[in-house]
């Protein structure tokens, strides 16, 4: 089998992604990445918040998972929008519909597609969806990221179960990054309490330093991402297909 791995990373351009696009390249993957701006590696320009978009992007996940015989091949869907904060019925109704499509359905549709073709390709493969916390948890203002989560969550759980009862070398996670020093935590800062009531808790995580460092927790995630969902233990978690992960989970992450 070739020692050839091919890492694809959604939302690369910034933050945990193009550290985790960095992480790859260090490892000596072939790096390719899907963003609305320039990201590294082999890339490709999109919206993932527009259904159209969506062909596209697989067509172009096809012709690299088929154009060479990989060793290995991981795609971590990282993408993805807080915006627009603010409660339901009470923001843009555009932005909000975009973030529902790109939040939950994008991370869906790409995901059928990219077990599709790996499947084809007959080699293992990793697929992680990036979660986070709102997917267990409300908070005000969030309404359509925390279903996002919620929805994502459940999609792995099920697309891994599966998985595994085809016996096949398709690894399907989801994973919490925890509270990062990111763009988006930057912005969430920003936001009036009437708008997203939980925001003094995110001005306390950031005044106490509690956030996590985005190349450290993006090399973490992309360090999961090497594994294989095999029912054994890996740093206190154990990896079962399906299983919904956080970075937190990993005793010594």
């Amino acid at each position: 089998m070739s020692d050839q791995q091919l890492t694809i990373i959604t939302g690369a351009s910034s933050g945990i992604g193009a550290a985790m696009a960095e992480a790859a390249d260090a490892a000596g993957h072939t790096v390719a990445t899907v963003s609305r701006r320039p990201g590294p590696g082999h890339h490709l320009a999109a919206d993932l918040a527009d259904p159209l978009a969506w062909d596209d992007v697989a067509d172009w996940i096809d012709t690299l998972v088929s154009g060479t015989a990989w060793g290995r091949i991981t795609l971590i869907h990282n993408a993805g929008t807080l915006t627009p904060i603010g409660f339901a019925g009470e923001v843009d109704h555009d932005g909000y519909r975009s973030n529902v499509l790109l939040n939950s359905a994008s991370a869906q549709v790409l995901g059928d597609r990219f077990v599709a073709a790996v499947s084809r390709a007959s080699c293992p493969a990793m697929l992680m969806v990036i979660s986070s916390g709102a997917g267990k948890n409300p908070y005000p203002g969030w309404s359509s990221y925390c279903a996002g989560k919620a929805a994502t969550d459940m999609w792995c759980r099920t697309a891994g179960l599966e998985q595994e009862m085809r016996a096949s070398d398709i690894s399907v996670l989801s994973m919490a990054p925890g509270v990062v020093d990111t763009g988006m935590q930057a912005m969430i800062r920003d936001q009036d309490e009437a708008a997203f009531p939980n925001v003094a808790r995110f001005l306390d995580l950031h005044d106490g330093g509690a956030l996590g460092d985005p190349a450290e927790v993006g090399a973490a995630i992309f360090d999961l991402a090497q594994q294989t969902c095999d029912g054994r233990e890996y740093r206190g978690a154990t990896l079962t297909n399906g299983a919904v992960l956080d970075i937190r989970d990993l005793t010594d992450g």
